[in-house]
């Protein structure tokens, strides 16, 4: 099989290529140490063990427990509904469920404030949060439940056990890695999110920091905060791989998979529909409401074409820069992942995860703090900005491209090379053109990453560049709700397509 036994070691130029990309992600993670270290333990300690850190520490700790449990609750739910139960409109539902994705959070918090303009604190982010969020738990659930085998399911219901008790005691544990894999995207997007939690004044870290770094640019107290946030990712990341277990649930032996029995929802049909119908329409359709309302109250004026186009023009070059950087350099280590597995891979591979795990206000932090201490003249350059992209964004990726080289069988490039081809031209030809179409994929979703992205756009970008999230975040904040209108709604109609073909591919990758 490929990429097992005892393949050769891989290319010299392709380890070196994926070590120097390994090194370079590491370089957030290094500049909080390095800030720390050079800080020193007893002003660490003062700084971080003081009241306001608590106050931080209870407001994030708070909205974590309110809104992963709640994410996990509406995204399993919503899935079993629409893959396990004779849902009237299920194939609808499927798709609807996974549309608030395309709203970024800051978009659906300057909704919810045109609507209830006094919204603030922990349960006002909590809800936010969570509208915004649980698609996350929701589209690998659903795509999970679409694939797993039901004779299991139905031995259980042979023996005498209900519904309920199949799904708690043989659907849901076979769950396991999906829910927990989109709860940790939750917490990551929870302790990475400012706009969303800034427009209705709760403070968490990220704001905190962005608050230090705009008012002082007090480095010292900001990376304070910056070591704690990172330490919350990194505890959630072992949490995580901790939790998956290591049972397996994949289907092995001839013969096809049978198609799952749906449960008749009887009396329940016309609740789970008004049930469905109340969650999209806060979640997709309030803001999608509101953003269309502020455009024409706004009228054809807030359509200013001088600042209009080059901010649409600047975020799509910023997407496709971004999308296509991470693409090409996420290549190298796909690579060594699928034919050259083995404890070097997966170091190297782990390396950007950890840095991809990080908000990007840190990463953000670190490519201003190095490139004015190291070389000041690719600060505010859209090199480093796309770099940023590129370290934020890269597994997205990689995912997609380790998915295409699993799926194009060494043996094709083995059997090029024995006709004379070179290795280089073998992987050209062959490898690289069966490849492309997850390759596509994974820049699509690079793409929409970036669309969206917001602080560490605004620490990192040139003087002059205006994407649609900045732009539309300096809108909101000066309270023109009108102006920003058309940079929301330009977000949500570049973000949709990609938001479906995220969905498309949860379901084909769940199949593999």
């Amino acid at each position: 099989m490929a990429g097992k036994g005892n393949s050769p070691r891989p290319p010299l130029v392709v380890a070196l290529l994926a070590t120097l990309l390994a090194l370079f992600a590491l370089i957030p993670l290094g500049y909080v140490i390095y800030m720390t270290a050079v800080t020193g333990w007893d002003a660490s300690i003062e700084l971080i063990f003081r009241p306001r850190v608590g106050e931080l520490l209870v407001n994030t700790l708070l909205l974590m427990l309110i809104v992963v449990p709640a994410t996990l609750v509406v995204g399993v739910g919503g899935a079993w509904l629409v893959e396990r139960t004779k849902l009237r409109g299920h194939k609808w539902w499927a798709v609807l469920l996974a549309a608030p994705l395309a709203i970024p959070a800051f978009v659906n918090s300057y909704a919810w404030v045109s609507a209830i303009p006094s919204l603030e604190g922990v349960w006002s982010g909590a809800l936010i949060a969570t509208l915004s969020y649980f698609p996350l738990v929701y589209i690998p659930t659903a795509a999970t439940l679409s694939r797993l085998d039901p004779a299991i399911e139905q031995s259980a219901a042979s023996l005498g056990l209900g519904p309920w008790h199949v799904f708690f005691r043989v659907v849901l544990p076979q769950l396991r890695i999906a829910v927990t894999g989109g709860g940790l995207l939750v917490g990551l997007h929870l302790l990475a999110e400012y706009g969303a939690f800034a427009m209705i004044r709760f403070e968490t870290f990220t704001t905190a920091i962005m608050q230090q770094y705009a008012s002082t640019f007090n480095g010292t107290a900001g990376n304070m905060l910056a070591s704690v946030l990172v330490l919350f990712c990194l505890i959630l990341l072992v949490l995580e791989v901790r939790s998956r277990g290591t049972a397996r649930y994949a289907r092995i032996g001839s013969g096809a998979q049978s198609k799952p029995l749906r449960l008749p929802l009887h009396r329940y049909q016309i609740p789970a529909q008004l049930g469905l119908l109340a969650l999209t329409g806060l979640a997709f359709g309030l803001p999608l409401w509101f953003v269309i309302r502020w455009i024409v109250a706004g009228g054809a004026e807030i359509w200013d074409v001088e600042e209009f186009v080059p901010a649409l023009l600047q975020t799509l070059g910023l997407g496709l820069a971004g999308a296509v950087a991470a693409t090409v350099v996420a290549f190298p280590m796909a690579y060594l992942a699928v034919r050259h597995p083995g404890w070097f891979s997966k170091s190297l591979e782990l390396s950007n995860y950890i840095t991809s795990s990080m908000p990007g206000i840190v990463v953000g932090l670190a490519f201003v703090t190095v490139a004015i201490n190291v070389a000041p003249d690719i600060y505010q350059t859209t090199g480093l900005l796309v770099a940023a992209y590129v370290l934020l964004f890269i597994p997205r990726a990689l995912v997609n491209i380790r998915a295409g080289l699993a799926q194009a069988p060494k043996e094709l490039d083995e059997a090029a090379r024995a006709l004379g081809r070179s290795p280089f031209n073998a992987f050209l030809k062959i490898t690289l053109r069966l490849t492309a179409p997850a390759a596509a994929g994974g820049a699509a979703l690079v793409f929409l990453a970036v669309v969206t992205e917001l602080t560490a756009t605004l620490l990192l970008s040139p003087n002059g560049t205006r994407t649609l999230a900045s732009a539309f975040w300096s809108k909101s904040s000066e309270i023109d709700y009108a102006g920003a209108a058309p940079y929301a709604l330009l977000m949500i109609l570049l973000s949709a397509p990609m938001t479906y073909l995220l969905f498309q591919q949860s379901k084909k990758v769940a199949g593999q």
